[in-house]
């Protein structure tokens, strides 16, 4: 189901379903902003949880009829909520992020999110392991050592899987789309 009839189902028919999906299609948003604070590892998992509240508002107070782009909206309610979550907790405010990181030209937004949904969606056609390999060197920007020593597998594996992973990617979606991976 495309986007828009998502949307139209969330805002007009009150559907769950509709609202479920839209909140998990949203849900990498989340996860790219709270890695963009440097948090205490412990204060993370709290971070995802502010994040994931903020999209679930913004899921239901998204007024599509206004024409304007989810990512965009989402982007402003999460990361606002998760530095008043920060500034609550840590009663001061979270380290300094870069200046680019917070102009709308950040080359994420909307643009780059669109691509990154695109990705998440496509890393469920690949094979069971290179889908995982892929999710988690891309998405949870984990490094190949780790992944290679937790599935008990050779680092040369590991980087074949991603390489054959990003070459279907690759096909999958047009090389324009892939160059930023």
């Amino acid at each position: 189901m495309d986007e828009a009839t998502l949307w139209r189902r969330c805002a007009e028919e009150h559907d769950e379903d509709a609202r479920d999906s839209l909140i998990v299609s949203y849900r990498p948003l989340v996860f790219w902003l709270a890695k963009k604070f440097h948090v205490h590892p412990s204060s993370y998992q709290d971070l995802i949880q502010e994040g994931m509240l903020a999209l679930i508002r913004a899921v239901d107070k998204f007024e599509p009829e206004r024409h304007l782009k989810f990512t965009t909206y989402a982007f402003y309610r999460i990361k606002g909520q998760m530095i008043n979550f920060l500034q609550r907790s840590e009663k001061k405010a979270p380290l300094p992020v870069d200046d680019e990181f917070l102009m709308p030209e950040d080359p994420f937004l909307p643009e780059t999110f669109e691509t990154m949904l695109a990705l998440s969606e496509e890393l469920r056609r690949l094979p069971a392991k290179e889908g995982e390999v892929l999710q988690a060197i891309l998405m949870d920007g984990r490094e190949a050592r780790e992944v290679a020593q937790e599935r008990g597998i050779d680092i040369s594996h590991v980087y074949r899987l991603k390489r054959n992973a990003l070459a279907k990617l690759r096909k999958w979606l047009g090389a324009e789309a892939t160059n930023e991976v």
